[in-house]
């Protein structure tokens, strides 16, 4: 009688050592592929969208890891619109998620993912019902904001802050990220602890600015009451308005520096009601005529 041999599976000859390496280099595969394709929220192409109740005339939104976006809800509106997106992947962690939730006047916006390799991007646009005041609490994403006629506080950890026409006091900090104003009207308090900070086409008649590590650029298209700019690191440029009226304007302009060229060419009046002040520990100070 013959004898019977039987043939093992070609990957079952394989050593125990072979078939974990071929494990790990799939799975050194995936991490690349993961890592190489950074994520963007722009990517998803169905937002998902939510309108929650506003109580109160203040809102604050709390957000982390996303973009956030925010504009004056349509005439009538009496909720707080928002809608999101959102793409990611991780390897070896959990699920990546958003979540969103108000509590009383609080709108919390939060984004999870972890993992060996973890690639995720949220972006959040909310629509604030008009008469209702901002608050934003933000760590780690860019915050922008337009259209607004009542009051807004940003406190940023990690991200620039961008407001465009706004007709209401702005008080603006960020701890990491440049602060940029465009046609605004409003009392303005800018303050960056790592970033530049840059107003331009601004109409308000009280402006302070504080820059610890970056420039200051400010232009003035209207003659304001007071301006006070700090820099520790970094110039600062102002340009204000060298006539109204068609009469010249004076100003009384009082500069600080440690070490540093100071330009200033404005009409100089120490009696003047419309006064400049401007420290830079470490940077030229300039302060010009806008026209």
């Amino acid at each position: 009688m013959a004898a019977v041999r039987t043939r093992r599976p070609r990957d079952a000859r394989r050593p125990r050592a072979a078939r974990a390496l071929a494990a790990v280099g799939g799975t050194v595969a995936v991490v690349l592929l993961v890592g190489a394709c950074g994520a963007d929220a722009d990517d998803d192409t169905e937002p998902e969208q939510r309108t929650f109740t506003q109580a109160g005339k203040t809102l604050t939104v709390e957000s982390s890891d996303s973009s956030l976006e925010l504009v004056p809800a349509g005439p009538g509106a009496k909720g707080v619109k928002v809608t999101r997106w959102f793409h990611g992947e991780t390897v070896l962690g959990g699920d990546p998620k958003v979540t969103w939730e108000m509590d009383g006047d609080r709108l919390k916006l939060g984004m999870s993912c972890s993992g060996i390799i973890a690639n995720c991007s949220a972006k959040h646009r909310v629509e604030v019902p008009r008469g209702v005041s901002v608050n934003v609490e933000n760590k780690d994403g860019r915050v922008t904001a337009s259209g607004f006629r009542d009051a807004m506080k940003v406190r940023s950890r990690d991200g620039s802050v961008t407001v465009k026409d706004a007709r209401a006091a702005l008080d603006l900090h960020s701890s990491n990220g440049a602060i940029t104003v465009e046609g605004v009207t409003g009392a303005l308090d800018l303050r960056s602890s790592d970033g530049s900070v840059t107003a331009r086409d601004v109409t308000s008649r009280r402006v302070g600015v504080d820059a610890r590590d970056g420039s200051v650029r400010l232009e003035l298209a209207a003659v304001p009451d007071r301006v006070e700019a700090r820099s520790k690191d970094g110039s600062v440029d102002i340009a204000v308005p060298g006539s109204k009226d068609g009469e010249r304007v004076r100003y009384d302009v009082r500069t600080e520096t440690s070490d540093s060229a100071v330009d200033v060419s404005v009409p100089k009046d120490d009696s003047s009601p419309h006064h400049v002040s401007v420290h830079s520990a470490d940077g030229k100070v300039t302060v010009r005529s806008a026209n």
